[in-house]
């Protein structure tokens, strides 16, 4: 039977306690799902997926996503919300995973945060800075000037723009570079410097406390386990699944992640697919140790050094969510 969420004690002070979200955070491969799933069975709780690539409908072999068998042991929410030629921003994600976690907890169940995409995370948590709206325009001729310049194109203008945030983000990064680049000539002025006069987020989480755990296994494991992940997103149809994508929605920018650009690439005649899943590959290592220096700055992360299917992460983790005055009945 699937445990309930309880308080360690029915007390008026226990009772107006901020509500709990536990945050598992970590790298892509880390096994952020598989921990997340034996969690919320224990604890009574629903899941919030935290993935920028996630979110589209369609989009399934080269996104890790729950399966339908996951899907269906623990609620999932924040997964398909999105056609892929639908623009769904960090603040989009925000809006909709905050309504999820007051359902959830409404019904007395315990939310999970589960993902690696730190943007759409910080967006959730401390709110985002009040930058100038989006520039379609804007960011139409950048994407071309990219496509026409090559990769580095964008980290050198916004160098020229900007040297301090070109400094934080990486020179592959599209999303970041063209948003760093729209809010300096949006808004007049650099983005580190709108930054710097914002000491205090926009607009943060209010009435939940925040537990996070983190995985970060070995490096060499992780990587064997991204490598052999990647090479299976191809060997069970990923370009084919691209080339539908393709064809009903164009070349849109979801496209344009992980795993999906390397099969746009096999598409378009520029790889052949062994190419593909190299550089496929290594991009997904790449990725990983981004994620990780991006967690590194979150707040009070409780860091797990193994994988979340292990199960003495499982037992740490759980032990973590009892210390916050949670227990499990059956």
């Amino acid at each position: 039977m699937v445990a309930a969420v309880t308080t360690a004690s029915s007390s008026p002070a226990d009772e107006s306690k901020p509500l709990l979200v536990v945050i598992v955070l970590g790298p892509t491969g880390s096994g952020k799902t598989a921990l997340s799933l034996a969690l919320a069975e224990r604890f009574g709780g629903e899941i919030v997926s935290c993935d920028s690539v996630a979110v589209y409908r369609g989009m399934e072999l080269g996104t890790a996503k729950p399966t339908a068998e996951e899907r269906a042991r623990i609620p999932h929410y924040l997964i398909d919300v999105a056609d892929p030629d639908q623009p769904f921003t960090a603040g989009e994600y925000s809006r909709q995973a905050r309504a999820a976690l007051r359902e959830i907890a409404g019904r007395g169940k315990l939310p999970f945060v589960t993902g690696g995409t730190g943007l759409y995370l910080r967006a959730l948590t401390e709110g985002l800075f009040a930058g100038p709206s989006r520039q379609e325009a804007l960011r139409a001729r950048l994407t071309r000037s990219k496509e026409r310049h090559g990769t580095g194109w964008l980290h050198r203008v916004l160098r020229r723009l900007d040297p301090a945030s070109a400094a934080r983000i990486h020179s592959n990064d599209t999303p970041k570079l063209i948003r760093a680049i729209e809010v300096c000539l949006a808004g007049r002025r650099p983005m580190s410097a709108v930054l710097a006069t914002q000491t205090t987020a926009k607009d943060p989480l209010t009435g939940f406390r925040l537990l996070r755990i983190g995985l970060n296994p070995p490096r060499k494991d992780l990587y064997e386990r991204l490598d052999r992940r990647a090479a299976a997103m191809f060997s069970v149809g990923l370009v084919e699944e691209t080339r539908g994508l393709l064809k009903r929605y164009g070349p849109v920018k979801a496209l344009d992640s992980l795993g999906y650009r390397q099969a746009m690439a096999v598409l378009s005649g520029e790889s052949r697919e062994p190419a593909a899943v190299e550089s496929a590959q290594q991009g997904h290592r790449n990725y990983a140790k981004r994620q990780l220096t991006w967690f590194r700055r979150e707040p009070e992360v409780h860091w797990l050094e193994t994988f979340g299917d292990d199960g003495e992460a499982v037992k740490a983790a759980a032990e973590l969510v009892e210390k916050q005055g949670l227990g499990t009945r059956d």
